[in-house]
């Protein structure tokens, strides 16, 4: 494997983007595009692309939500590439991001069944706000940024 990440900042790369949630997502789990696809996504969406040489493996989206406050979301990986690591190598280069941008909080609307790896990178879970999502059983996860570096 020949892994590298990119900020995908021009139309081909978020196609990219747009190819493993796609392939990962909408046909495995039979979610349509207008449900996959939201107005979220588009210009004032940051996308993070993994590429294992110029192909497409995983990927994750990250937006403003409030003053300082981001969420990531849509994190996915190609089933083929899944168990190397590349989820949380897709929200280390997120959270890198984010903290270059000044904001100060992470949001994360986990499915459930992902609970446990966001622990692992620091999330915590709030029962107090709601995750949203129409698709899957989700909560709401958290982490706090310092100075510029996640925490």
């Amino acid at each position: 494997m020949n892994i590298r990440t990119l900020r995908a900042t021009e139309e081909y790369e978020r196609a990219g983007a747009y190819y493993v949630r796609i392939q990962a997502m909408a046909r495995q789990y039979g979610i349509t595009l207008r449900q996959e696809f939201d107005e979220i996504d588009g210009a004032g969406c940051h996308y993070i692309v993994v590429l294992d040489d110029e192909f497409p493996v995983a990927t994750c989206r990250w937006f403003e939500t409030a003053p300082s406050v981001t969420e990531i979301g849509r994190v996915v990986v190609l089933p083929e590439y899944r168990g190397k690591h590349l989820g949380k190598l897709v929200i280390d280069e997120a959270e890198k991001w984010i903290a270059e941008e000044g904001y100060r909080k992470i949001a994360v609307s986990s499915r459930e069944e992902a609970v446990g790896f966001y622990e692992k990178l620091g999330y915590s879970y709030n029962e107090s706000m709601a995750a949203h999502s129409d698709t899957f059983r989700c909560v709401y996860m958290e982490k706090l940024l310092d100075e510029g570096k996640c925490v």
